[in-house]
């Protein structure tokens, strides 16, 4: 059944993905629940008091108050005669500030080139990597390393974390290949231009109480999938992580904490999902009055095809976890 759904998330995407093959239609004054967006990242950005969006397929949109969307502006320029090829898809994109610059977080996707697995089909070539840019919308273009991890490691929905002035890439390993997904952290570069070292698994998708899955002999297991992890502080200073995974055929969010207060944990799984049902990859922001907001997707499987939507919702991380509170109109 995932390996079903997956295939079909492929097909579904593609189109949106192969930046440089598409047809963009700019739009004006769209509201939220118009667009088509999974894993939906937001920048409130203080230079320019304006919320920037943008998630899988590599467009990005604009707004001023979370309510309408301008867009969808192209802002990606990976390095056609890289690894990447010159019609890479791209997921899960996020934008983060960082010394005054703004660096794109991404997973990007040659579906020509393979990751060898003995005994096993290959897999298209699925890896995270940076670019920076001087502006929230662009354009962004490759730095100095042409990779950020193993050419034979598949990997994805990375995203970004300070821990004691050293920056990290915290991404998942994915379960196609290992069986069971991880998320893992990496040293970055002071400038964010590549990684040191090499990666740490700091937990894996069986560790989550609530997720699962029928195997083949009718017998249920922890489900295998780790998909977007976003890292945060409590008011109280608790390390937190929001993660996706499935519970069966449901697309579901949880959450973990930090046992030690730093991102090597051990990191302790919540008994429960945080949200309802077929909603995920989240990521928390703060608006420009001062609440602060998951944002996140709902996921419909309309006669075989995704339907994913952006969502916010207002957050509570008060006291040492976090709380859901009501989601904003759009």
């Amino acid at each position: 059944m995932r390996c079903l759904k997956t295939i079909l998330l492929l097909l579904f995407l593609f189109p949106l993905c192969a930046y440089s093959q598409r047809k963009i239609v700019f739009r004006q004054h769209i509201p939220t629940d118009s667009i088509g967006l999974s894993d939906p990242f937001v920048l409130a950005d203080a230079k320019t008091k304006l919320y920037y969006m943008t998630g899988t397929g590599g467009l990005l949109w604009k707004s001023k108050d979370l309510k309408y969307w301008d867009g969808p502006y192209e802002v990606a320029q990976p390095d056609p005669n890289s690894w990447m090829g010159p019609h890479p898809m791209i997921w899960a994109a996020e934008i983060h500030p960082y010394k005054d610059k703004y660096y794109y977080f991404a997973t990007f996707t040659n579906r020509k080139l393979k990751i060898a697995l003995p005994g096993r089909d290959s897999l298209e070539r699925r890896a995270c990597h940076v670019l920076v840019s001087d502006n929230p919308d662009g354009p962004f273009v490759p730095m100095a390393d042409s990779t950020y991890l193993p050419a034979n490691k598949s990997t994805l929905d990375a995203t970004f974390w300070i821990e004691d002035d050293k920056p990290y890439m915290i991404y998942c390993h994915e379960w196609v290949q290992n069986q069971n997904g991880t998320v893992e952290k990496i040293e970055m570069k002071p400038d964010l231009s590549g990684t040191v070292g090499q990666g740490k698994i700091l937990f894996r998708a069986s560790d989550a109480p609530w997720s699962r899955e029928n195997t083949k002999d009718g017998s249920i297991q922890p489900n295998k999938v780790t998909d977007g992890p976003y890292v945060f502080r409590t008011n109280t200073g608790r390390l937190g992580m929001i993660w996706t995974s499935w519970i069966y055929d449901v697309y579901t969010q949880g959450v973990a904490y930090s046992k030690s207060g730093t991102l090597d944990g051990p990191w302790v799984q919540e008994a429960k999902p945080i949200t309802s049902p077929n909603f995920g990859h989240g990521m928390i922001f703060k608006t420009f009055d001062g609440k602060t907001i998951m944002s996140l997707h709902s996921h419909k499987d309309i006669n075989g095809r995704y339907h994913r939507v952006p969502h916010f919702f207002e957050i509570d991380l008060s006291g040492d976890k976090l709380v859901v509170g009501k989601q904003l109109a759009q």
